[in-house]
């Protein structure tokens, strides 16, 4: 078996210094172009992989970027890692994932991953009760961004969306069909979107005179099972007290009202219509197609990365060929200058997608 070369050995067969060999692979643009080109000439011929970890360690700084993040089943998750993926690749990181279950404290966790000072900074994804330890260790230097938490007004940079804005539009859009006995089933109360979506619908309705009905409000969990108790509870009264429009606060739920209402003959959108928020990947292909406000999740995991590697290397550039593949964010550094004077805030737009539940088809797409 081949003895594993060092960057030791590559400097030697290159015929360079091995700090010439580190710049190189950490993709420096000081480096003479053919000093590059020789010095990865004899990586590739040796299939030399280079120990991120060890090369970061070794300077001080790893080029690892960690992520905490709920479970992968949890439906927004793959979508914003595809979009820090995609950010990272022609970066000279790597990316490390850490998948832990946001309903419980993690702070054991949390504290063994920053012990090994294997990454370089965090983003976090729906941290839930780890989002304060996570604040306290980013006031004590950690680079730290928040994905689409449900904190209110936290102290570092944070990726989400106006979710008023996405609930105020989805209501619009039930009012201009018609609607005016609408119910809303609410996610978790300890979600600050769940506030924010409720207080979007309230304001659609008080545009046109109305006000939240109460026995119209319904308390979800963001959970399929929780939608369809609701949906019971809405058609087990007299026909004559139904809603004529569901809002659910999430497309889970919205899922457990479409399943039910299948099940006891109730037709989608002609005896009631139904509307969701988020548009997972599942949302085109329910019975019928469901109306929903799309999140841009990759997006969000594209400007979050951007943000990140700026807080930790603030001279970042985009990497070679990422200008064509995508958008980089577009006042990155006076949005970097934010991330010392105070915290970022970046709310990306939604999109109304409207599909057969509310109505309206064939599907068609309404920006915020």
């Amino acid at each position: 078996m081949q003895e594993k070369l060092t960057i030791n050995d590559i400097a030697r067969l290159a015929g360079v210094s091995k700090a010439t060999v580190s710049r190189v692979l950490n993709h420096n643009p000081s480096v003479d172009p053919a000093l590059h080109e020789r010095v990865m000439r004899i990586v590739q011929e040796h299939g030399f992989v280079p120990n991120v970890t060890a090369r970061g360690l070794a300077g001080g700084r790893t080029r690892l970027i960690g992520v905490l993040a709920p479970p992968l089943t949890w439906p927004a998750v793959p979508e914003i890692m595809r979009g820090v993926a995609e950010y990272i690749e022609d970066t000279a990181y790597e990316v490390v994932l850490y998948s832990i279950s946001f309903e419980r404290d993690h702070t054991d966790v949390l504290d063994r991953i920053l012990a090994l000072r294997m990454v370089s900074g965090l983003l976090a994804i729906l941290p839930g009760r780890l989002a304060r330890p996570l604040i306290d260790r980013a006031r004590h230097g950690l680079p730290l961004v928040m994905i689409d938490d449900q904190e209110e007004a936290i102290t570092v940079p944070w990726v989400g969306i106006d979710n008023q804005a996405g609930a105020y539009q989805a209501t619009r859009h039930l009012l201009e069909l018609g609607h005016r006995h609408i119910a809303h089933i609410l996610g978790p109360p300890s979600y600050y979107c769940v506030m924010q979506r409720y207080q979007g619908f309230c304001q659609a309705l008080q545009e046109v005179g109305l006000a939240a009905d109460p026995t119209l409000l319904l308390q979800g969990e963001f959970d399929s099972a929780s939608g369809r108790h609701c949906a019971l509870r809405l058609f087990g009264r007299d026909r004559n007290e139904w809603p004529t429009a569901i809002f659910a606060g999430n497309d889970q739920m919205a899922y457990g009202v479409l399943e039910v209402a299948e099940q006891q003959g109730i037709r989608v959108p002609e005896d009631v219509a139904v509307i969701g928020f988020d548009d997972n990947l599942l949302s085109a292909y329910t019975r019928p197609p469901l109306t929903t406000m799309r999140q841009p999740f990759i997006e969000m995991g594209r400007k979050a990365s951007a943000i990140l590697l700026t807080m930790i290397e603030p001279d970042h550039h985009v990497g070679h060929g990422q200008e064509q593949r995508y958008d980089k964010l577009a006042a990155l550094p006076h949005e970097a200058d934010h991330l010392v004077n105070q915290p970022l805030r970046i709310q990306l737009p939604t999109s109304l997608i409207v599909r057969a539940s509310s109505g309206t088809s064939p599907a068609t797409t309404v920006s915020s």
